[in-house]
């Protein structure tokens, strides 16, 4: 009986400290802009998956398409059905590591420059990137924050010659995520 105590003992301090290393939310923000002289487009998604686990570095989103929000619901449907095509492609996802996730000390408040590298899925789609960011700690959360441009055409997302002077050839996608660690 001592040594099933002493065994459920190792496995529940190793259990826990695993957990300790891994952060998620299930409320992180991605916003999109495109910019162009004949129109401003712009959406927030407010419902971003991301984990990351801070032992190996790595680092996954997944976004719902139909989650992004536009302020004119005719923007939004088109998004939707004609650049997206949610009903075939609902998810977004990004699977990578934080390359330098040792220069992050999660047991000391402060902002720190990741570098993030992984395949980037979308529209069928799956391209490699690389993009510089920040994570900040600050009271045990973990706050990763990036900026980068991202072409429609990399992704097979046609445009109509009808629009393509209203659409940017380069959106600048803006990702927020606060993360928790597990088991707190």
């Amino acid at each position: 009986m001592k040594k099933i105590t002493t065994l459920l003992a190792i496995l529940l301090l190793t259990t826990t400290l695993v957990n300790a290393q891994k952060y998620m939310t299930k409320g992180g923000t991605i916003n999109f802009f495109s910019d162009t002289p004949m129109e401003k487009i712009a959406a927030v998604n407010r419902q971003v998956n991301s984990a990351l686990d801070y032992t190996t570095g790595d680092f996954i989103f997944k976004v719902l398409i139909r989650g992004f929000e536009f302020d004119k619901a005719l923007m939004q449907e088109h998004f939707n059905e004609n650049y997206m095509e949610s009903e075939k492609f609902p998810n977004a996802t990004f699977k990578g590591k934080i390359n330098n996730i040792k220069d992050v000390n999660l047991s000391k408040d402060g902002t720190y420059k990741i570098i993030v590298e992984g395949d980037l899925s979308m529209h069928g789609v799956t391209n490699k990137v690389k993009v510089n960011g920040t994570m900040e700690v600050k009271g045990g959360k973990v706050i990763a924050k990036a900026n980068f441009n991202t072409a429609p055409k990399d992704y097979n997302i046609a445009i109509p010659k009808a629009v393509i002077k209203n659409i940017s050839e380069a959106i600048q996608v803006d990702v927020n995520v606060a993360l928790d660690k597990l088991g707190s």
